[in-house]
């Protein structure tokens, strides 16, 4: 698809929002009022080509937009007046220049392609907070019309917004300028699933680097934990993830945990969650090292107990080991166990979807996270297989949705967090449910983006907030674990990155 561009620079979110109804095509933006059709390559005349600008004309704005899908053509204009925009600070300026365009070109792009994605049109990743932040502006009633009509945002998606935002909201009043939370990355799985975009490696290929990587890996949660004593920082949830972390042994396990207790403050810690994730990782062993360590959270991620499902994505797990991983760790007295599931995975059924939600209901955990199929380009299904097998049914995947909705809601869970990506099936969206007095606070903040997160180990990313603002800057690590391991010096030296940052924000 060519996208054209005048007289603005929302480009990206101009070319999110084409994403949405053309999720696998590449998007060439260029700027500038397009060329006349008999000077284009035959090339670029097969393709879709939409456009936006933003002109200004005797004090109006003129926004405008058209799309062309082989030999259909659909075009629309918007005229404002340029005064009131014009008085605006340059954020909330370009902001309403987005909105403005964006409208115009779902529009288009919804009679054209025959869908109407049920977020209209918002791209970004947290819903959730941009509806909190219009609640603080102009009042939740207010902030609830804005959603569905000036973003396009359907009523039962704002609903949900609303009923997660109302979850998060004492938990987020909570936190202080000096709180901040810890991220542990473990990028090793089992194997890799079909649909996976993460960085992690099996454990065949990185066997021999998992000793170096959990000593090194150690030893900058201890140079942070140092960091956050300096700048007088609070922790208040710790979350290690992956990755399966439990690809680690008990030892391993073991000597990371108590590394953490060992070199920082968990007095005020509410949460300490090791994402076991997938079941033929979870033996007794491993799970009585989380219980001597003190983890009070733990996942158990069957993703579907559908066994053909399993077996297409690549999963080396049985439904039955799920079960049998789950009934383990409520034996041992894990009482507080989040189960992921995903909507839309290849071959599964709106019907085999319920089946395995109501078996997951049966076994009562304490969370349940519903995501939905996101594929990115690096993962194996979309470069070995026909995407659009997997991934042309944002129906099924929506009624997936609704029933998890309806049964999650009926059995005592309320969602507590949700966020969204690009190329989600259906445009959908990810919510993690919890009985109340369950919730992962870690997930609440991290959505939010309410705190410092000082994330260690390869492809971890600290978020470090601005107390006084909603200012937020971030410091990534190198993302495979061998550039971790080799380049450790280096990782260490990023994290003096973080008092830079405070200190900038303190000024």
């Amino acid at each position: 698809m060519i996208l054209w561009i005048e007289g603005h620079d929302r480009h990206y979110e101009m070319e999110n929002l084409c994403r949405i109804f053309f999720p696998y095509q590449k998007i060439q933006v260029r700027m500038g009022h397009p060329e006349e059709e008999s000077v284009l390559s035959e090339e670029d005349r097969r393709q879709a080509r939409a456009y936006t600008g933003a002109l200004e004309q005797g004090g109006e704005i003129r926004f405008c937009a058209w799309v062309r899908i082989e030999e259909q053509f659909r075009e629309a204009e918007n005229r404002v007046p340029a005064a009131p925009l014009l008085m605006l600070d340059d954020f909330a300026r370009r902001k309403e220049y987005e909105r403005y365009m964006g409208v115009l070109l779902f529009q288009i792009l919804t009679e054209l392609c025959g869908v109407r994605p049920k977020w209209g049109i918002l791209t970004g990743i947290h819903p959730v907070k941009l509806l909190r932040q219009l609640c603080a502006q102009m009042g939740e009633e207010e902030a609830m019309a804005y959603f569905q009509q000036e973003l396009l945002v359907s009523p039962e998606k704002t609903r949900l917004a609303r009923r997660t935002m109302e979850t998060q909201l004492p938990f987020i009043a909570q936190n202080r300028p000096d709180s901040c939370s810890l991220y542990l990355s473990i990028p090793f799985c089992p194997t890799r699933c079909s649909y996976c975009s993460f960085v992690s490696q099996t454990v065949e290929r990185s066997a021999r680097l998992i000793p170096q990587y959990v000593e090194q890996l150690c030893g900058e949660a201890a140079y942070t934990a140092k960091v956050a004593k300096e700048l007088g920082l609070r922790l208040e949830s710790v979350y290690i993830g992956g990755g399966t972390p439990t690809t680690l042994n008990p030892e391993q396990l073991t000597l990371l945990i108590q590394t953490v207790r060992q070199h920082w403050d968990l007095s005020h810690c509410r949460e300490f969650t090791v994402e076991a994730g997938r079941p033929d990782t979870i033996d007794r062993e491993k799970l009585q090292a989380l219980r001597d360590c003190g983890i009070n959270r733990i996942s158990i991620n069957p993703q579907t107990l559908n066994d053909h499902v399993l077996e297409v994505i690549g999963r080396r797990h049985s439904a039955e080991d799920t079960i049998r991983a789950y009934e383990l760790a409520r034996s041992m007295g894990f009482d507080n166990i989040n189960m992921d599931l995903i909507a839309g995975l290849p071959d599964d059924t709106a019907e085999s979807f319920a089946a395995t939600l109501d078996r997951i209901l049966e076994l009562d955990p304490e969370n349940v996270t519903v995501h939905s199929l996101a594929l990115k380009h690096s993962a194996r299904m979309i470069q070995q297989e026909d995407v659009e097998r997997f991934h042309n049914d944002g129906q099924t995947a929506a009624a997936m949705l609704d029933y998890a909705d309806q049964h999650l809601t009926g059995s005592g869970y309320a969602p507590y967090y949700l966020y969204r990506q690009s190329r989600m099936v259906g445009n959908l969206e990810n919510v993690g449910w919890a009985k109340p007095g369950t919730e992962c606070f870690y997930n609440i903040i991290t959505m939010d983006e309410t705190h410092t997160v000082l994330a260690c180990g390869a492809g971890a990313v600290s978020k470090i907030k601005d107390p006084n603002s909603e200012l937020l800057d971030r410091i990534f690590n190198f993302k495979y674990s061998y550039e971790y391991c080799s380049r450790y010096d280096e990782i260490l030296a990023r994290k003096d990155g973080v008092k830079k940052l405070y200190e900038q924000f303190c000024k």
